[in-house]
């Protein structure tokens, strides 16, 4: 057990220079506008890709996914097969519309749609409240597993993570944001595939035990595990895809971090084979973290557990004491790698937003692209700024419940963006007000159900269908109602919903 090592050290470094210089590297000097936000049309369809990968795999997921599988079944990677789900409705209805309407954020859809400045800036202060949040966290965990087994100062880890984030995100724009995310994720997919590869060659029994764990042990699947069960507030396999792929759904269709890749490229084709190789190396990914938890469980059986050996460590654990010197560091460095783009993606996204999304809308006079970009510019640096505070304060405070309250109902709120996008899309009818109506009364019966109702009585996985099912039972019939009083015959704006105008 040789631990962390010099060498280990000195590739982390390196690794992180090497990510400071690409992103440097990728800047273009004069950007004008929405080049920060959307990039300069010359970055491939195969590095979108890529980064939306990297995006939506935090680390976070790369430290529970093994952990999981670690400590118990397969179950959680069910929750990867609701791609299956998400992104064909999400190619057939959604993209072809972005594209169409050119958009600049997902927000943008919301005004052009219901022609209201309102719905767009409720989209965006969600989304951004989110994602400041969001950041905070996805610094502060890691960093604490990272501090831990290499002995680095927890808030230094976190001041070099930000920073550099902060330096590329600020110079690059999205451009510098896109290929830095693409070397992270490349980084991860060979790492983390090596280590798989290492742990088998070091099984008794190879691969072959771990199938032996899933037969005789039931490491895949428990025996009680329902498949499937009609009352969907239950806990089933089913309701698990269902769930996780209008979750999912929900990312691909109205979360601005995933949505600005999206306006990257208005080629149909393109967005497409963007969606598809995401969702292909997703789940092989997760399938590779599945198969590492499991084959961690079994080794652990044949071997003596290695320190700092919790669930949610196990992963990190056998990286820093069983994988090769220079391996260590570089697996680590994918640890590490995981959190920074998803916090450049972050800072982008958020400053795309509020930019386009808040101050030109309430502004009186239009924006010029030199002023975007400087506010632009302004606000990552702000953001990155203030998530690195309170990312040193969670850490230093050692609060893992704030994490799961935030996540619990930030990310509850934030899902249920995606019935008002549903009734823009799927509906001619839905009018402003309806729209609004329907987001106030999920809202209300999500948070109901989240905090009022005993834990375990509605599965969490069955939040999106319930969501979605409020927004439309509601919005419709306020929109009709609020029509038939006004009298209005207005429809939706051309190329808004999928259908034909």
């Amino acid at each position: 057990m040789q631990g962390f090592t010099i060498v280990d050290l000195v590739i982390l470094i390196v690794y992180l220079a090497a990510v400071l210089f690409a992103g440097l590297y990728f800047a273009k000097k004069d950007m004008k506008g929405k080049e920060y936000f959307k990039g300069d049309g010359t970055v491939p369809w195969w590095v979108t890709s890529v980064s939306i990968f990297a995006t939506l795999l935090s680390p976070i997921s790369f430290l529970s996914l093994a952990g999981n599988s670690y400590a118990g079944t397969w179950i959680m990677w069910f929750a990867q097969l609701g791609m299956l789900l998400a992104i064909p409705l999400t190619i057939k209805f959604f993209l072809p519309i972005y594209s169409k309407l050119d958009i600049d954020t997902a927000y943008h859809y919301l005004e052009l749609r219901f022609g209201s400045k309102g719905l767009r800036v409720l989209g965006a202060v969600m989304f951004i409240i989110y994602q400041v949040g969001r950041m905070s966290i996805i610094m502060y965990l890691p960093c604490m597993v990272l501090g831990s087994l290499t002995g680095i100062s927890v808030n230094v880890l976190i001041i070099i993570m930000g920073v550099i984030a902060i330096i590329y995100s600020y110079t690059g724009g999205l451009k510098s944001v896109l290929w830095t995310d693409f070397i992270q994720g490349s980084v991860l997919l060979i790492g983390v595939t090596f280590a798989l590869l290492f742990l088998l060659s070091h099984l008794d029994g190879g691969i072959g035990a771990i199938f032996t764990a899933f037969a005789e042990e039931h490491k895949f699947l428990a025996a009680d595990q329902p498949i499937f069960d009609a009352n969907i507030f239950r806990d089933s396999v089913f309701i698990m895809i269902v769930g996780a792929g209008f979750n999912t759904m929900g990312s691909y269709v109205s979360s601005q971090d995933i949505v600005q890749r999206f306006t990257t490229t208005t080629d149909t084709k393109k967005l497409n084979k963007m969606m598809l190789t995401n969702g292909a190396l997703s789940i092989f990914i997760a399938t590779v973290f599945y198969l590492i938890g499991t084959g961690l469980y079994v080794f652990y059986q044949q071997n003596t557990l290695p320190p700092a050996a919790a669930q949610d460590q196990i992963f990190a654990s056998y990286i820093a004491f069983e994988l090769p010197v220079g391996i260590t560091g570089l697996l680590l460095a994918a640890i590490y790698a995981a959190s920074q783009s998803t916090l450049s993606t972050g800072l982008n996204s958020v400053a795309a937003s509020w930019t386009l999304d808040i101050q030109a809308r309430l502004s009186k006079k239009e924006l010029s692209f030199e002023k975007q970009t400087k506010i632009g510019q302004y606000v990552s640096l702000v953001v990155g700024v203030f998530a690195i505070v309170i990312s040193m304060v969670l850490a230093n405070g050692g609060v893992k419940s704030a994490y799961e309250w935030f996540n619990g109902f930030m990310g509850l709120v934030l899902g249920i963006l995606i019935g008002t996008f549903i009734l823009g899309a799927f509906t001619k009818v839905a009018n402003t007000f309806g729209t609004t109506l329907a987001f106030i009364a999920a809202s209300a019966v999500m948070i109901y159900i989240k905090y009022g109702v005993p834990a375990g009585t509605v599965s969490i996985w069955s939040y999106s269908v319930i969501s979605i099912a409020v927004s439309l039972v509601v919005g419709i019939p306020a929109s009709m109602i609020w029509r038939k009083i006004k009298g209005d015959t207005s429809v939706p704006a051309p190329n808004t919903t999928i259908y034909k105008n």
